[in-house]
């Protein structure tokens, strides 16, 4: 059958249809049949086909574009997240540590004040002792018959016992060591003879009956006036007197 003339002739299109699955729907878009699905339309128009393959195109890449942006922004947050932890962590730490070593100097300041305390103490206790064991041998020198508290004290004045020797014989000589020689001739008194007895009161109101109170006047006296004993039985063995 030929065409009528002066009609123009229809032109065909070839349908591709879209494998989708589920029902194929054909709209017909001024003079354009689209056929497509409920889940996407692909046009028999290769123009426009393009065209909208393009736009699903941008939208997939704007699509992993924010993926990636929100995978992204989640890295971010992990990782600061670490950082914050490992930085809570590392305080925690620090903040142990800083304890331990404040207990272990208080410790240490603790044993260290008990063993002042212990030192200082066993210092007291030492200088009580030794103070104890002074008083104790200075009570000793004073002990006995006055030749030998005269011996032990002429250690107090330097002298070595070579010197009680002629000390001995000095005193002996005086007053034949008699705690209450009086001279008859004069106002001499006591073991050593003091001129007048009187002079010996500042060593001791005791000073008549107490030999160790004549002693200590006796020993004083040679030493600042002879230096020793034997020097003072050198001048009373020249001149009889000392």
């Amino acid at each position: 059958m030929k065409a009528k003339r002066g009609a123009p002739a229809k032109r065909s299109r070839t349908l591709a249809p879209a494998a989708t699955g589920g029902l194929v729907v054909g709209i017909m878009v001024a003079g354009v049949l689209i056929l497509g699905n409920r889940a996407s339309m692909i046009t028999t128009d290769p123009m426009v086909g393009q065209a909208q393959l393009a736009v699903e195109s941008a939208k997939v890449k704007q699509k992993a574009k924010r993926g990636a942006a929100e995978q992204k922004a989640l890295a971010a947050i992990r990782l600061r997240t670490q950082v914050e932890e490992s930085e809570k962590a590392k305080m925690r730490k620090q903040d142990e540590a800083h304890a331990r070593r404040m207990a272990r100097k208080a410790a240490l300041a603790r044993a260290s004040a008990l063993s002042e305390v212990g030192a200082q103490s066993r210092r007291e206790r030492a200088s009580r002792d030794a103070e104890r064991a002074r008083i104790e041998a200075e009570k000793r020198k004073y002990e006995g018959t006055p030749r030998q508290v005269a011996r032990n004290l002429m250690p107090d004045h330097g002298w070595d016992d070579d010197q009680f020797d002629c000390l001995d014989k000095l005193w002996t000589r005086e007053s034949r060591w008699q705690v209450d020689a009086d001279n008859p001739t004069s106002s001499a008194y006591g073991i050593p003879q003091a001129l007048p007895g009187r002079r010996m009161a500042e060593y001791g109101d005791d000073w008549r009956t107490n030999p160790v109170t004549q002693i200590k006047w006796g020993l004083d006296y040679i030493e600042d006036a002879y230096g020793s004993p034997c020097e003072a039985w050198a001048h009373s063995e020249s001149v009889g007197w000392y």
